[in-house]
């Protein structure tokens, strides 16, 4: 074990993610949001990239404990040259920046640090003033390419 700092993790509007992911092939995308709400409420669509999107829960249906195996269980799934950056998606942006700082913790700890960027509206963005989500911001508000899944 390395005693390297992580990096910080940054972040980005829905569409500057899509753009870099876009221009950068080696980039990944990981939603870590639970299964029901990518059955539910659908999840981003890469296939115009010619890949997908990572589904991997940070916080696990029902209970929403962390999943301690997260960080390891990703870098352990990745190429072994692994990605250049890597964005977090949630709901809102507060499970993937949790999620995000872990895995920028853990490539730090093996000695290969990432680039970790929450994308700070997540897939459903802000609530309105009626309280609901998907309308004023997010992935889905910013009409990026999303699926039923």
């Amino acid at each position: 074990m390395t005693t390297q700092t992580a990096p910080p993790v940054t972040e980005c509007t829905p569409q500057e993610a899509w753009e870099h992911l876009q221009n950068q092939p080696s980039a990944q995308l990981v939603d870590v949001r639970t299964r029901p709400e990518w059955s539910f409420v659908g999840v981003p669509d890469l296939t115009q990239l010619g890949r997908e999107a990572v589904l991997s829960e940070w916080r696990m249906f029902p209970d929403m404990a962390v999943n301690t195996g997260f960080a390891d269980a990703l870098l352990d799934g990745m190429a072994p040259a692994g990605p250049s950056t890597i964005f977090f998606l949630c709901r809102s942006g507060a499970r993937s920046m949790e999620a995000a700082q872990a895995v920028a913790r853990a490539s730090a700890e093996r000695g290969t640090p990432i680039d970790c960027v929450n994308i700070a509206e997540g897939f459903e963005g802000d609530l309105d003033q009626h309280r609901h989500r998907g309308h004023l911001n997010g992935w889905k508000a910013r009409r990026l390419p999303w699926r039923q899944s």
